[in-house]
């Protein structure tokens, strides 16, 4: 687990290595200030002003750094992160200006997954000065919730069950006095039947529950969270094959988006009454596993035949949902690794986004914009409805056209959702596959900030 909590530092006069940002269009017209040897040094290192691009600068008895930005009238998240990655450990300053957003990929550069084994090169951190204090504190508790849903998908599914997800719930509630629900094993059936009928394949040591947290005045704006916890999917007695289960971990990555996120919303006190609900499991196969052409029953009190025991995380979302909509409130935000469809679609930096309301889904594809964090909008198209019918039951788990996956999925969720409530669906990767500066591969938090700075700016 990171530790980020020093590596940015409010400006007191501090001794510090000056970085300098540069960009491609201004480098030359820069470089006239630098003495010959100085500019020799950057030629040496073949150093341009393009984006990412890292320089050293002899300076006397000492040295600057110089980084290539794509603009620095527009520093984004990443701008700095690059610097921050390789530079000897040390504490720097910027030469002219202030940091701004590039404050968060400082330290999620600096993020590194240890619990099963030391860096190969430990190095001490980077620290980054600003003159701007008011910064230091959202930036910290951003980059540690970005730190935590990483965290929480790189850890196997041996230590990172459905109990392993009730113990993060149960300290987040102790450390900002939540209060914490937890329906567990068979006491699930007559409460949660679906979330039951994935989980109970699992046995005892991986029992399946239902995880409620509830916090903030009661009287304040009702907001609910909802996150898929599926610990591992080996797709039940669908089966995935052998490289479908690789990255199956990272399957309770809507769980650890809600975490990450239900700790800003409590770290920052916004005037919410929060719900956060998590059904974990683990959809394994055994004698007792739910069968393609079963047919369960839900919460909500529709039936459900199972098209498809791949298509199990929409079944324990239902479930929640259904238990968010009974506490009325004004927003449900729901995140999951629900459809391999989004990612083929939109590849893996795009969360898929659904909302019901066009203002909604405004305002989180605008945060996410103005934030480094993007999301792309699918349609709720209510024809593809359709590829949900069943002849014996109110509705199928899984179509059998290969079209629309993603859609047909937030439209089977939809269906769980009250009328009038304002909703929206996350379908996220939670995984980058390859690494960038900033952002290295692996777990990895994907629509956090977007839906963050919309709760920022609605609530706050």
């Amino acid at each position: 687990m990171s530790d980020k909590h020093a590596l940015i530092q409010p400006n007191r006069g501090q001794k510090a290595i000056s970085i300098h940002l540069v960009d491609k269009s201004g480098f030359a017209q820069w470089a006239k200030r630098l003495s010959p040897l100085q500019r020799a040094a950057l030629e040496g290192q073949k150093f341009k002003g393009e984006g990412y691009e890292v320089g050293i600068v002899p300076d006397g008895d000492g040295w600057f750094a110089v980084g290539g930005v794509a603009d620095t009238q527009s520093l984004s998240s990443w701008c700095m992160a690059r610097l921050a990655e390789i530079l000897p450990a040390g504490t720097y300053v910027l030469a002219e200006g202030e940091p701004g957003p590039a404050l968060i990929g400082w330290q999620t550069a600096q993020y590194r997954f240890t619990r099963y084994r030391e860096p190969k090169e430990p190095t001490g951190p980077r620290i980054l000065l600003t003159g701007e204090p008011a910064a230091v504190g959202p930036a910290l508790a951003e980059a540690a919730a970005i730190a935590r849903v990483r965290d929480l998908v790189n850890t196997p599914a041996q230590d990172m069950g459905p109990a392993e997800l009730e113990a993060e719930a149960e300290a987040l509630a102790k450390k900002y006095r939540a209060q914490l629900t937890v329906t567990k094993g068979d006491a699930l059936e007559q409460d949660y039947p679906m979330v039951h009928a994935v989980g109970r394949a699992a046995g005892r040591s991986h029992a399946p529950r239902m995880i409620e947290l509830a916090w903030g005045d009661a009287q304040a704006p009702r907001v609910a969270l909802v996150g898929k916890g599926v610990c591992f999917d080996s797709g039940g007695l669908d089966i995935k094959p052998a490289s479908g289960m690789l990255l199956m971990k990272k399957d309770m990555g809507g769980a650890a988006h809600v975490l990450a996120l239900a700790g800003l919303i409590m770290e920052t006190g916004l005037r919410v009454r929060l719900q956060v609900l998590m059904p974990a499991v683990e959809n394994a196969i055994a004698g007792n596993a739910f069968r393609p052409g079963d047919i369960l029953a839900s919460r909500k009190g529709l039936s459900v035949e199972i098209g498809n025991t791949d298509a199990e995380g929409r079944l324990v979302l239902a479930d929640a949902l259904a238990r968010a909509c009974e506490e009325k409130p004004e927003l449900i935000l729901d995140f999951a690794t629900l459809t391999g469809a989004a990612r083929v679609a939109l590849g893996p930096d795009l969360p898929a986004l659904m909302a019901r309301s066009d203002d909604t889904a405004e305002a989180l594809r605008a945060a996410g914009d103005g934030h480094d964090d993007p999301l792309w909008r699918l349609p709720l198209h209510q024809p593809y409805g359709d590829y949900l019918k069943s002849e014996i039951a109110d509705l199928n788990n899984a179509s059998a056209t290969p079209f629309a996956g993603t859609i047909i999925a937030g439209l089977f969720l939809e269906r769980f959702v009250e009328e009038g409530i304002d909703w929206a669906h996350f379908d996220t990767f939670a995984w980058r596959p390859s690494a960038k500066p900033g952002r290295p591969a692996g777990g990895e938090a994907l629509g956090l900030r977007a839906a963050w700075h919309m709760l920022l700016r609605r609530y706050g």
